[in-house]
């Protein structure tokens, strides 16, 4: 397994082209050895966008398939009516048949070796489930299940899905979540992380109110006004998204 020296890991970047461009205009970014994926890729107003930039960077990308992308390769190939997100069903819609199999065939999971930190798994949600809801303030016996099988070599465990960023230990190991790029919860702008030697997180500005305006003429979703305004500016805050997330890591509905 190569050894590398810095990794850009963008996760959730859920079909936002602009925010896109913003991290992938970074200099850090365009100097890591790889980018990783960590899911929730595509769905958002522009996936085929996305997916098109992305693979034209060819082999510097390392994908790694998260629960909405999963939903819109279910919807599309009949397994699923619906789709939790409103906008999946739009989003699934305007993916061509080869990038409905491209995304079946990414992986759950991802094993690097990174100068610093080891060891390091990528996943989505968690190691051992894609929409598994893991917190900053998720309780230790709760780290404890959803650790139990990564290989005991694996020092260091970065994972998204939540769209919040956070760094933690948890029996041991770094736990790393680096936010999401297009739908970000607490604070506006692209969350994403740079990981070797260290971890650091990093958060992209970029054009709010010109990417707004550009989803809304380029993106045939009826509510995107809406979505775009929603998400972008991250109307959605950390406290909100913690209180609506917390009686899913298993520590129960406080009410």
């Amino acid at each position: 397994m190569p050894a590398y020296d810095r990794i850009a890991v963008l996760s959730d970047i859920h079909g936002v082209l602009p925010a896109l461009e913003a991290v992938l205009a970074e200099p850090d970014v365009v100097a890591a050895d790889r980018i990783v994926l960590t899911g929730d890729i595509t769905a958002g107003p522009q996936p085929t966008e996305v997916l098109d930039v992305l693979r034209s960077l060819g082999e510097r990308v390392l994908w790694v398939a998260g629960n909405a992308d999963r939903e819109l390769v279910e919807y599309r190939r009949g397994e699923r009516t619906e789709i939790p997100d409103p906008i999946g069903p739009y989003a699934a819609g305007r993916l061509t048949a080869a990038d409905v199999d491209f995304l079946a065939s990414l992986p759950a999971t991802r094993t690097l070796t990174v100068r610093g930190l080891g060891e390091v798994l990528l996943c989505h949600a968690t190691p051992r489930d894609d929409e598994e809801v893991v917190l900053v303030d998720s309780r230790p016996d709760r780290w404890a299940e959803v650790l139990a099988d990564v290989p005991g070599s694996v020092r260091t465990v970065v994972c998204g899905h939540t769209h919040m960023p956070y760094v933690r230990l948890a029996h041991g190991r770094l736990v790393v979540n680096p936010g999401s790029v297009g739908m970000p919860y607490g604070r506006a702008g692209a969350h994403w992380c740079l990981l070797g030697p260290g971890t650091d997180l990093r958060v992209t500005p970029y054009d709010i109110p010109a990417a707004v305006a550009r989803l809304v003429a380029e993106c045939g979703y009826p509510r995107i006004a809406e979505w775009a305004d929603l998400y972008l500016h991250a109307r959605v805050t950390d406290t909100e998204a913690l209180a609506a997330f917390g009686p899913r890591d298993g520590r129960g509905d406080p009410s």
